[in-house]
């Protein structure tokens, strides 16, 4: 259609030309602007001719405007005269990642149309899909000319890879043609997925009924253009146009793409009409050629740049919705997605950049509404296999053959992996903890999964190489998985993907345990520290101290000779160790601090014999080593697992090779212990246990405890059976069927769980000191009461001026040391002796019992002394009678003087009684 001269609406005498058709002549472009000066350029309809056409445009200032290119390499030119009116791929790849980011598949392969249009969109659907976490493991490219036979070939490598969900791009004659090769090849069935784009999805409605018919389950994404009155009657026109012009043509329907040209032509009209502007020439340079083909012999527009900046600026509400373009590309808009049903096509959701899946556009208007990717947003699906079950994304490759699982082949430990070899009929069973695991997670799987065992062996039968070496296998393709005691390591992680560990993780020292029991004469001694039995010796003094100060004027058992009463008071004191103790205390203050001294002593010996108990239990299993620097400073040998990565560990920390021994088996290890070969062993905890399960009374789990990830099953990076695999670990380790695998290969181990401390520490005073505090402030604050109130008592001679302060202390120990008579025990026991022997009136202590008259305040005489009725006959008797009147008056004496210090009497009376 051409805007002339003659034509009332065109507001200049110039031409405006748009361009239709599949193939747009370079050389009419050039013969359009170099001859008849176009204002602009409509209608490059794929990207090769939008590329072209897009750099004469910026050469002349000539503004190109395609509906149909939706490359997004176009954008990436960067013209300022070029103006993608149609939505550009880059935009449906989001709605693509959303769809396969709700149905939760890790990977997806692309399939292209092999060339611009094709190659365009890869980039974008690949970052797309790299930010859901999605992997793309395959690119394939179909030639725009491809046979069918290129077509069947191609089909048939994607049929052996384990990835189900296709995403298809191309032109809707050979995205038909290529789908329903696919049909006829078996790639419609269940657990297929199939997503193509809008080169297809908008073409769903003209294709004819056999092609829609071999897509069904196929789901479709392109734009969303909303049913309107105006659309409906356009339609009708253009169709009834359309059916005058081409009688002969039966497709009628109106896609996106014409819905967009009407727009984009609208834009344009409404732009021209923005600049009202008559010159509409162009400036040249030279012009001295007459070469339609000279590129150089361009005219410049002198209206290009302003009717660039005028079609930037509109907006309009068109067919297609609002028809907005910023930037030269037109913004992003909802997308639907179809699924095709039958000979038809359903709707069953809607994508918008705000919102993400939904199922109507009604949550589009909520403001509050999150993006989001769930499959709940949107309606049922039916897929390939006319079925409503959601696909898994992947299936076991369906060319025949099973996974192939490597095995290590182990020389000892065969509890967890045995490989034995049948010569008589050729074949090889592998079995052992880690095989009927593997075989107990394969049978927790929804679905079946074929696999075969294969020994990772040479021609000898040994291993093939160490651990690392069977697990780069998998990497290189060689295996298809690796079931074993393969240990989860940060370097295997880098090649490979490990599922859930099913066992402990960690790699540990093993030592020998020695008894010290019998080589130390002196272990009834470390339950405690010095400190504490230096602390506790000195209290049994102390309190000894406390109770013979409190008993000894009241209380018999605590007198005597110096020597006695010492020997008294330390034995009441030791004996109360064993609650022993037979003395008698009679004060009130003794028997409060005896009190509190025997709660401590049952406190301190019942932690004695606990402690004491601990010691003698624990020290049997005391390590040899117990610290990895006593290894390497000493230059002792250490063991390792043939094979296993623990070397690596081993040199890390300082090993030199001469000190590391290899060995095998569990017998072997034993025997290099025997021998002296070797003074430790660092394994991974599972093979520790079990060998602590065959020899426990001899050796010890002992720290540090290096981290790993413990056993793992490998598959290759990226595996969706990882996934799956991880989930039946879960189910499987969790539940009965796990205790039963073990109970049949791992017998569990009677020891001791060596994990635990070997020493036992000693009891020291900081755990008792509260205790000490107690007894000592009690034995003090009993001292204190006691010795206030002897001085109470005697104040008399503690405040006497006339004595000096050494003769009051001396007068005051001389009373201390006398038995107080007016005590209870001394009265009770006076009362006693009076009753039984009337005629004895002297103490205990050689001191006569001396009582003052009422009207002298003198002792009696001591002619008083005789007078109790004993009687003296003869020589001896007058002699023995001259010896009591003698000592008699010295006692006399002596108590007189002591009355008169201590200011009972004065000195006359003194002379008087004298």
């Amino acid at each position: 259609m051409t805007w002339g001269e003659g034509n009332p609406k065109c507001p200049c005498n110039h031409q405006l030309v748009i361009l239709r058709g599949q193939f747009i002549l370079r050389l009419v472009a050039l013969e359009l602007i170099k001859n008849e000066e176009v204002q602009a350029i409509m209608g490059p309809t794929t990207t090769m001719e939008a590329k072209f056409v897009i750099s004469l445009g910026e050469k002349a200032h000539v503004p190109i405007v395609t509906f149909s290119a939706t490359s997004p390499s176009l954008i990436s030119l960067q013209s300022p005269f070029f103006f993608q009116m149609a939505q550009s791929d880059s935009i449906q790849v989001k709605a693509i990642s959303a769809l396969v980011q709700g149905f939760g598949w890790k990977e997806v392969v692309p399939i292209f149309v092999d060339n611009s249009y094709g190659k365009g969109v890869i980039s974008c659907l690949t970052d797309a899909l790299q930010q859901a976490y999605v992997r793309i493991p395959y690119l394939s490219f179909i030639a725009l000319s491809a046979t069918d036979e290129a077509i069947v070939a191609e089909l048939y490598k994607l049929m052996t890879m384990q990835t189900r969900v296709f995403v298809v791009h191309m032109s809707p004659r050979l995205g038909s043609r290529f789908l329903s090769i696919a049909r006829n090849n078996g790639m419609m069935q269940q657990g297929y997925v199939w997503i193509v784009t809008d080169g297809i999805a908008n073409f769903f409605n003209s294709m004819e009924e056999s092609e829609i018919e071999s897509m069904e389950g196929v789901l479709g994404v392109r734009p969303y253009i909303p049913r309107t009155k105006v659309l409906d009657d356009f339609k009708v026109k253009w169709k009834r146009k359309f059916l005058s012009d081409n009688p002969t043509l039966v497709d009628t329907n109106l896609n996106a793409y014409g819905i967009w040209a009407y727009d984009a032509t609208t834009a344009l009209a409404m732009a021209v009409e923005k600049v009202s502007s008559t010159n509409f020439s162009f400036a040249y340079n030279n012009t001295s050629s007459g070469n339609v083909t000279d590129l150089e012999n361009f005219g410049i527009s002198q209206n290009g740049e302003k009717l660039c900046e005028a079609l930037s600026n509109t907006r309009l509400k068109g067919l297609s919705g609002e028809f907005n373009v910023v930037g030269g590309q037109l913004q992003e808009s909802t997308f639907e997605i179809v699924n095709v049903v039958g000979n038809g096509e359903k709707r069953v959701g809607f994508w918008t950049p705000q919102i993400g899946l939904t199922r109507n556009m009604d949550h589009t208007k909520s403001s509050s509404s999150k993006y989001s990717t769930s499959k709940e947003n949107i309606g049922p699906i039916l897929w390939p296999g006319d079925k409503f079950t959601v696909p898994k994304g992947w299936e076991i490759p369906t060319n025949g053959k099973k996974l192939r699982i490597g095995i290590p082949v182990i020389q000892g430990y065969f509890e967890f992996v045995k490989v034995t070899h049948d010569p008589s009929t050729n074949s090889t069973e592998v079995t052992g903890f880690c095989i009927d695991l593997f075989k107990a997670v394969v049978e927790a799987l929804p679905y079946a999964l074929p696999y075969e065992f294969i020994p990772f062996e040479n021609h000898s039968g040994e291993m093939a190489g160490s651990y690392d070496d069977l697990v780069i296998q998998v990497s290189y393709g060689n295996f298809d998985a690796v079931v074993g005691d393969i240990s989860i390591i940060a370097n295997r992680s880098n090649y490979v993907d490990f599922t859930l560990p099913y066992t402990e993780s960690g790699v540990t020292m093993v030592v020998p345990v020695k008894d010290n029991r019998k080589k130390n004469a002196w272990a009834f001694l470390k339950p405690l520290t010095w400190e504490l039995w230096v602390t506790t010796a000195c209290f049994f003094v102390f309190i000894g101290f406390v109770v013979w100060v409190l008993e000894h004027r009241i209380n018999k058992d605590f007198r005597g000779p110096p020597s006695h009463q010492i020997g008294t008071s330390l034995w009441f004191s030791f004996s109360t160790l064993v609650f022993a103790h037979r003395e008698k205390v009679v004060s009130n203050l003794s028997r409060f601090v005896v009190t509190v001294w025997v709660f401590v002593v049952l406190i301190l010996v019942q932690s004695y014999t606990a402690s004491l108990t601990s010691h003698l239990t624990v020290e049997q299993l005391s390590p040899s080593i117990t610290d990895v620097h006593q290894l390497l400073h000493n230059k002792m040998n250490v063991g390792y697992l043939g094979g296993s990565f623990v070397r690596r560990i081993l040199k890390d920390l300082g090993f030199q090779d001469s000190q590391l021994i290899v060995y095998n088996s569990a017998e072997e290890c034993n025997d290099l212990f025997t021998n002296g070969s070797i003074a430790a062993v660092f394994d991974e905890v599972p093979y520790v246990q079990r060998f602590l399960g065959i020899y426990c009374s001899n050796y010890a789990m002992h720290e540090p405890r290096y981290k790993t990830g413990g056993f793992g099953f490998v598959f290759p990076k990226g595996s969706p059976l990882v996934a799956d695999i991880s989930r039946a670990i879960l189910n499987v380790t969790q539940g009965d069927k796990m205790r039963r695998i073990e109970g049949a290969w791992l017998k569990e181990s009677n020891c001791q769980d060596s994990n635990t401390k070997v020493s036992s520490n000693s009891l020291g005073l900081e755990s008792f000191w509260g205790l000490f505090l107690i007894a000592g402030t009690t034995s003090l604050l009993a001292l204190l009461i006691c010795a206030m109130s002897f001085l109470y008592q005697h104040r008399h001679i503690c405040y006497n001026p006339s004595t000096s302060i050494w003769r009051r202390i001396g007068i005051l120990l001389r009373i201390f040391n006398q038995r107080d008579l007016n005590s209870h025990t001394f009265k009770k026991s006076g009362m006693v002796d009076h009753k039984s022997d009337t005629s004895s009136s002297h103490h205990h202590d050689g001191i006569g019992a001396v009582e003052a008259s009422p009207s002298t305040h003198c002792p009696p005489s001591p002619s008083g002394q005789t007078e109790s009725g004993v009687s003296f006959h003869g020589d001896q008797g007058m002699l023995m009678m001259l010896a009591s009147h003698v000592i008699g008056y010295t006692a006399h004496v002596q108590d007189i003087e002591i009355k008169l210090e201590q200011n009972i009497i004065t000195p006359e009376v003194q002379m008087q009684c004298l």
